[in-house]
């Protein structure tokens, strides 16, 4: 098992109103030349978490990172004009929250950070490490 030190949070940098699938993604990023999607899971508009890349995997979610971080991103990310914001919906802040707690459970030496942590993006549109450091 890889050894898991960061749990990434993103946005898919889509408009605040429009669901994405984890089978859309994953051809976005198939695109780019990867094999499949980046990202672990998925946090849809409902809440429900969808899974993506096999844990047991690295990641392509965070260049440097990939190898030791579990990539975790909720649809959204983007207001209306297309410009960033925080779009999360009531039921993906709480299944996000859920998520993160269980991965904390899980890898307990893991710290939260949101991708804007380590690259010059507004992704994932507000401040994961603050909102989570309770975890």
């Amino acid at each position: 098992m890889r050894n898991i030190r960061e749990i990434i949070v993103h946005c898919t940098a889509t408009k605040f109103n429009r669901e994405v699938t984890v089978a859309e993604i994953d051809s976005w990023h198939k695109s780019l030349g990867w094999k499949g999607i980046g990202y672990h899971y998925v946090v849809m508009l409902d809440g429900k978490i969808c899974a993506g890349r096999q844990v047991e995997e690295a990641g392509a979610h965070c260049i440097g990172h990939n190898s030791s971080s579990i990539g975790v991103v909720y649809v959204g990310g983007l207001d209306g004009m297309g410009q960033p914001k925080d779009t999360r919906t009531r039921e993906q802040k709480v299944s996000l929250r859920n998520l993160l707690v269980s991965l904390k459970d899980r890898y307990p030496q893991a710290r939260i950070f949101g991708h804007r942590d380590f690259a010059a993006k507004a992704c994932p549109c507000f401040n994961a490490k603050a909102e989570y450091a309770d975890i």
